[in-house]
């Protein structure tokens, strides 16, 4: 029955797949966040929040938020964070909570590859980012990973900014 169910539910969603949202934990994430789980429930689709982990060069150290995160691995104060992000998340808004078929993914290496990756292998209908908006010689140095999404995908993708950036 339950098997069932996800199939229709599927179905319903455009093209037939999740709807992929990749977060950072960031405000602009946060939006893109919100932004999917309205999607995903206008479109009666699964939605799959995506954190891929990587010591970004521009923020080295970010998965190091207190003395106890230091002596453990990137991937478990990745997943703590996660888990922070959706409980404040479900705090502030409503619409998360009525989120039937959310999914959870968590990966290493480069974010625009793997969040590609992660959108085709679970045949997503839409993939959906946050973008902090960089503009000029610091957008050329350090780039752009939803600008870099965008250009590498073959699906299509949804880039929100925050009201805050």
């Amino acid at each position: 029955m339950e098997s069932e169910m996800r199939e229709r539910d599927t179905a319903s969603a455009p093209d037939g797949g999740p709807v992929v949202v990749a977060v950072d934990f960031s405000h602009d994430s946060e939006a893109a966040f919100v932004w999917a789980c309205r999607y995903a429930k206008l479109a009666g689709a699964p939605l799959i929040v995506v954190h891929v982990v990587h010591d970004p060069a521009e923020a080295p150290g970010y998965y190091r938020h207190s003395p106890e995160d230091a002596l453990l691995p990137m991937r478990e104060v990745a997943a703590k964070m996660m888990a922070e992000f959706l409980e404040k998340m479900r705090e502030q808004h409503a619409i998360v909570n009525e989120i039937a078929d959310l999914d959870t993914v968590q990966v290493t290496g480069l974010p625009a590859t793997r969040i590609i990756e992660i959108a085709e292998r679970r045949k997503a209908a839409l993939i959906v980012m946050g973008c902090q908006g960089r503009t000029g010689l610091e957008r050329l140095l350090i780039g752009s990973k939803a600008e870099r999404v965008v250009q590498l995908s073959p699906i299509p993708v949804t880039v929100i900014k925050s009201e805050k950036a």
